[in-house]
């Protein structure tokens, strides 16, 4: 399937301010989140773009899942750090308000530690109350955390604005003024531990880590921004799904004549030299490009489609990856009204189960437990009188041969009685219509090398310059975005990921560009 509109005023100002662009053949392989913002931003540049999405329908694992006349999304179920990408629909003249709907979500979620509870919020003053009320003596640590992690968050930020394809972005003066952050062997429970004295309430400042797929004694310290960024300045929901951000993104670059194909797979690249100069399709045909780029599984992508430039399996598996995630879509023919619109149960022995998870071999029977009951907020994700409930539980990665195939019926069987247990949804199963599942085996097979879902690890061997590159090491116009490249996984970072790739096609052609930047004002008033 392809399509492409008539150009905007957008697009045509971009051709005019730069004709010989219009000559620049831009592929980019795969229309996740990476692939949409940097085909956008390259669009509205001047850029001939066509994106090759193998899938039928855009987003990755940004996509829409469709079950009867239920929507869930796949993976992300709310937007962070919503200045990121108000930059980068900026980028392109535009807002993202003109293309989907937020709501900003308060109380935020809802954490549960056996028989206690705690909401969270993005308001100081409630955010302290809620943290006496669970843990008295507490709220003027958290104080203390918010005021030294806005610094913290000021200092490390830049360092993730820019590429590290050449060493000697290190020596950059943001760079060198966050280092004592950055260069330490400090975990995020480290750093947590130097505030807060109850272990449950430490939880609720490194949970985050799990959206790199990691464990928060093992994190490096600089993520403990995560959970600044999310109590300073909030979480959003986007009405119908955050998979209608990537279908803004789509709206965005079609406006600006970019080329969209759809149920197209690539199934090698093409070279001359040190250069990807066509991809060939499965249907057999080619197409020439004078850039790449690639947004896709990094690992799998590296192992399948660069053709005579492929890295083994057995060279790739010497990595570190992140974590996996049994994932439920259940649709009811009822709506829980009491129940919170995120809520998470922590594990009876969280380090022990995050311990499990990291060595890869053990399935946890006490597990962690996400849940999304975004029907009280959403009203169009479902029939009238009904909603939907999404599940995660981080889990083992395949990289050991979990048979999920024998145990996915009784995993997820413990999963729906942990939720009936600690929960007001206790008839939960007599209202289920519509159900879907994917295990780590379902997520490899859909091209997640190991069914690793948040990508490689971010650990201090796999960041910044060690991790792969925007710019992909040993090839001249190879560009990287998505969550296997700098600065990471989680929907900012892949927004970043793909700005930073689009300015660094670019510089190649002599323009640099002038960042759009919100963040300087939004991280200053810290607000």
């Amino acid at each position: 399937m392809s399509y492409c509109v008539a150009p905007s005023a957008h697009s045509i100002k971009s051709a005019q301010q730069l004709p010989y662009l219009m000559q620049k053949k831009v592929i980019i392989i795969g229309a996740g989140p990476g692939g949409l913002t940097s085909g956008m931003m390259l669009a509205h540049r001047g850029y001939d773009v066509t994106i090759l999405e193998k899938a039928a329908t855009i987003g990755g694992r940004n996509a829409p899942i469709q079950a009867g006349d239920y929507t869930f999304d796949t993976g992300p179920t709310f937007l962070h750090q919503k200045f990121t990408l108000d930059e980068v629909f900026g980028e392109t003249g535009r807002k993202p308000e003109d293309y989907m709907d937020f709501v900003k979500l308060d109380p935020m979620t809802t954490l549960t530690w056996g028989d206690v509870s705690m909401e969270t919020s993005f308001n100081p003053e409630t955010m302290a109350r809620n943290i006496e009320a669970a843990f008295p003596g507490e709220s003027a640590n958290y104080e203390r955390f918010m005021d030294d992690h806005a610094e913290k968050l000021r200092t490390i930020f830049p360092c993730l604005l820019n590429s590290y394809h050449k060493i000697k972005s290190y020596f950059k003066p943001h760079m060198l003024k966050a280092l004592p952050y950055v260069a330490t062997r400090k975990s995020v429970m480290d750093v947590l531990s130097e505030y807060f004295t109850d272990e449950r309430l430490k939880l609720a400042f490194t949970f985050q880590a799990k959206y790199l797929g990691m464990s928060p004694w093992n994190c490096p310290a600089l993520f403990s921004i995560l959970s600044y960024i999310e109590y300073a300045h909030g979480i959003y929901h986007v009405q119908g799904g955050l998979s209608n951000i990537s279908a803004g993104m789509a709206k965005v670059f079609e406006e600006e004549s970019g080329k969209l194909q759809l149920n197209t797979e690539v199934q090698e690249i093409q070279y001359t030299g040190k250069e990807a100069s066509s991809v060939t399709l499965a249907n057999g045909e080619t197409l020439s490009c004078d850039k790449l780029i690639v947004n896709a599984d990094y690992a799998h992508a590296r192992s399948t489609i660069f053709g005579k430039k492929n890295e083994s399996k057995e060279s790739l598996l010497k990595k570190k990856y992140s974590c996996s995630t049994f994932m439920l879509y259940l649709g009811l023919d009822k709506i829980y009204q009491d129940e919170p619109h995120h809520h998470v149960l922590f594990a009876k022995d969280y380090h022990q189960n995050l311990r499990d998870i990291q060595d890869e071999k053990i399935v946890s029977d006490d597990m962690s437990i996400y849940i999304r009951n975004s029907s009280v907020t959403d009203p169009t994700v479902a029939p009238p009188g009904h909603s939907q409930i999404y599940v995660l539980v981080p889990t083992i990665n395949t990289r050991n041969g979990e048979s999920w195939e024998e145990t996915q019926q009784a995993y997820r069987d413990k999963i729906l009685d942990r939720i009936i247990e600690n929960t007001g949804m206790k008839d939960l199963k007599e209202h289920i219509v519509e159900e879907r599942c994917i295990t780590p085996k379902g997520w490899e097979d859909g091209n997640i090398f190991i069914g690793a879902t948040f990508n490689l690890a971010h650990t201090m061997d796999q960041m910044l310059y060690l991790r792969p590159q925007n710019k992909l090491k040993g090839f001249e116009n190879i560009y990287l975005v998505g969550g296997g490249t700098h600065p990471g996984s989680g929907l900012p970072t892949i927004y970043e990921s793909a700005r930073i790739s689009a300015n660094l096609i670019c510089e190649s052609y002599g323009k640099d560009r002038q960042r759009i930047d919100y963040a300087t004002d939004v991280l200053s008033a810290g607000v």
